[in-house]
């Protein structure tokens, strides 16, 4: 017997979709923001070799890289709470992005401060600046100016990485899509309408951030 295709049931909850996808929008914002923040910190510390700090991050950066997603999200909403750290489904998700973008981030934003040529780190010396001074008006920019396709890049894999975060109960995108689907059983529908709103949200958060990188990053490395 032919399948008969039934988009009706799942048009009929497109608010519960939409309000997944702007759920997941949040997070990934929030992510983003916390996320890359850490990364500088990190790539700073790293590249610079900041003691003791340098061999914290460097194991930080090893442990969150070659481990699943998924396990660093069950470890804070179901490790943590055992330690006496009572966490919510949003908290541990947005925590869980935060510190996976952070490790990733590092890494990227570090190989960009050391293509940044030492005659700019000496003129700045040359000009009495501190090396925080040095990091902020000299190597940040340029540095993000020169792997911002690359930060780019990853801040979307984790969006769509927090697809997993439906696993705890964090009522984003995915969380909606499975909820629909139990009720009417049109999974093809489902999810294929599911699958196009991920699309969406990553062309519109790499249209943005590619905005944002010739708006502010570009114009500012100059």
């Amino acid at each position: 017997m032919a399948y008969q295709f039934d988009f009706l049931p799942v048009v009929n909850n497109t608010d519960l979709l939409l309000r997944g996808a702007l759920f997941t929008l949040e997070l990934t914002a929030i992510g983003a923001v916390l996320g890359v923040g850490l990364g500088i910190v990190g790539a700073l510390v790293r590249a610079w070799n900041i003691r003791p700090f340098a061999g914290i991050f460097a194991v930080y950066v090893e442990l969150i890289r070659n481990t699943p997603f998924l396990v660093q999200l069950f470890f804070i909403f179901f490790g943590l709470p055992s330690l006496g750290v009572q966490i919510s489904e949003w908290q541990a998700a947005v925590l869980a992005m935060v510190i996976n973008l952070g490790a990733y981030s590092t890494e990227i934003i570090r190989a960009g401060i050391q293509a940044i040529p030492r005659g700019q780190l000496e003129a700045a010396a040359a000009l009495a600046m501190t090396r925080f001074e040095a990091f902020r008006h000299v190597v940040l920019l340029p540095a993000l100016g020169k792997v911002w396709p690359a930060l780019s890049s990853q801040i979307i894999i984790v969006m769509l990485g927090s697809a997993v975060c439906s696993q705890i109960a964090t009522e984003e995108l995915s969380f909606a899509a499975n909820f629909i689907q139990s009720r009417n059983f049109r999974a093809f529908e489902t999810y294929a309408l599911t699958t196009l709103l991920y699309l969406c949200m990553a062309l519109l958060i790499r249209q943005l951030l590619n905005w944002i990188g010739q708006r502010f990053i570009a114009r500012s490395s100059r």
